[in-house]
């Protein structure tokens, strides 16, 4: 074992006793870990309840969908703005408002970000047409773009040591779970019993709960790229590239993927994304530096991020379709049926993460937890039109979930380890965007490939059987674009930059 185990460069020495911490991409360097102020774990815990928030939001009102459509008179093309106007403003500025974070400072941009979100979602709860609710809609999903690169940002800031933000980006992680599968459960209850409107009133006294605290909690440190010139080029060609795959992707169901309009949007978003790049070549301060993206190991990383979101979105999606398709459950039992994935992922992320990362490595921790999702996705393709939640559904949900735990802060941690002070924003938006572009277009990849199949289970199964093959893709990226003896981010401990 001992032979093998060095031909293949596997740190199986690191499981010795005594073994404290480790690099998270390289070798096992012993030493303690400072330990955490009750201030930082302050700064953890809002920052995980603001993007538990913004999550939630994502899958709440697709529970309400039916019965506000009814009530505002929304017409069935209409009625999906209530979702993408949501997703689009979401996805298409993180990057942008991440540079913003930037300059104006992270606590600024993040409180700022969450009062737009209030406001939003006040005027959202109250509208009287489908207008003013689809403009409610976009208008918080600005205010969550705001809002995630810049907690993000934050949350490395407070944790330097390795260990500890393994430890953080883990609940954070889990936090993100969380809020995708207690929107449909939360959803289901505030509907049933509060009517649809209660599903985004719920936000602003949450919100105006937060906010003082975070005003007294969260650090005042001065932008770190301050009295840097925003590039405004390159912030316009992002925005309208991701715009542009942002329609294509939530139009595909609707019209087709291979109709002339998603063609032409996927082709305009290639293309603005190609002047983009020439435009960060060539401009002396770009939002996006090309140097963030020389590092393999963080390249590599964004690129299994972008495959995991996909894995995800599509996994979700399409258990939800078959919880309430074939299954026949309701909303609300097929959110609790999806309790125990996110409870997975919280474990896996929180407890395991924290424990084998600094002992593996980023390369060998995702070589592990990658074929376990492509486990849990392939157990998924065998499910039947007369199949069973217990025995068809949950083995393969918990399989996927554990892996999915132990990747997704892995991922978190490769991309933001040794980020500077002036760029912890657009790398915190540059990683979410991955997720969400992932997801966004994997989605609607394995849509298409479903829809191709004539009884939707095939299509199900297929789904998952492109997922399985997906998530190995990401494990073959793992291996080659990650050195598990990358010393120049071996480090336990980044140095604390301003803001």
């Amino acid at each position: 074992m001992g032979a093998v185990a060095q031909r293949l460069n596997w740190p199986w020495h690191t499981f010795s006793r005594g073994s404290v911490a480790a690099s998270t991409v390289g070798p096992v360097i012993a030493t303690r870990q400072p330990a955490q102020s009750s201030g930082s774990a302050w700064i953890l815990g809002l920052v995980c309840a603001a993007q538990l928030l913004l999550q939630l939001d994502f899958s709440i009102v697709n529970v309400a969908l039916s019965v506000l459509q009814h009530d505002l008179g929304f017409t069935a093309v209409s009625l999906q703005w209530v979702v993408t106007g949501y997703a689009l403003a979401y996805g298409s500025l993180l990057l942008l408002a991440g540079r913003v974070g930037d300059v104006l400072g992270h606590r600024r941009a993040m409180l700022i970000g969450l009062a737009v979100f209030a406001v939003a979602s006040l005027t959202g709860g109250l509208a009287v047409s489908p207008a003013m609710l689809v403009v409610s809609r976009f208008v918080q999903g600005c205010g969550a773009a705001l809002v995630a690169p810049s907690a993000l940002a934050i949350l490395t800031a407070a944790y330097p040591s390795t260990q500890a933000r393994t430890r953080a980006l883990g609940v954070f992680q889990a936090s993100v779970a969380g809020g995708a599968t207690a929107g449909i459960v939360l959803g289901g209850v505030l509907v049933e019993f509060f009517g649809w409107r209660s599903v985004l009133l719920v936000n602003p006294p949450i919100i105006a709960a937060l906010l003082p605290l975070m005003l007294r909690r969260l650090p005042a440190r001065s932008p770190a790229a301050a009295g840097t010139r925003l590039d405004v080029a390159g912030a316009t060609l992002i925005t309208a590239a991701l715009v542009a795959l942002v329609l294509a992707t939530s139009s595909g169901e609707r019209y087709g993927f291979a109709s002339a309009w998603v063609l032409a949007a996927v082709g305009a978003s290639a293309v603005l994304m190609f002047g983009f790049v020439a435009v960060e070549r060539r401009v002396r301060q770009p939002m996006l530096p090309p140097a963030l993206l020389r590092d393999n190991a963080r390249t590599g990383s964004l690129m299994i991020m972008v495959l995991m979101g996909a894995v995800v979105a599509a996994y979700v999606y399409f258990i939800a379709l078959y919880l309430q398709q074939v299954l026949h459950l309701s909303a609300l039992r097929t959110g609790l049926g999806l309790v125990p994935a996110t409870v997975t992922v919280m474990v896996c992320s929180v407890v395991l993460s924290r424990r084998l990362l600094p002992r593996l490595g980023t390369r060998w921790m995702l070589v592990l937890a990658l074929p376990v999702t492509a486990a849990g996705q392939l157990r998924l393709s065998r499910i039947t039109a007369d199949g069973s939640y217990l025995v068809d559904v949950l083995p393969g949900l918990l399989l996927t979930a554990a892996g999915m735990g132990l990747a997704l802060p892995t991922v978190s941690v490769a991309v933001t380890a040794g980020v500077p002070s002036d760029l912890r924003g657009v790398a915190g938006g540059l990683l979410v965007t991955a997720q969400q572009a992932g997801g966004a277009v994997g989605l609607a990849v394995l849509a298409a490939a479903a829809a191709t199949r004539a009884a939707p289970v095939d299509g199900f199964r297929t789904s998952f059987l492109i997922g399985a093959g997906v998530a190995l893709c990401a494990a073959a990226l793992a291996l080659a674009f990650i050195r598990s003896d990358n010393q120049q981010r071996a480090q336990l401990t980044v140095r604390p930059h301003q803001d």
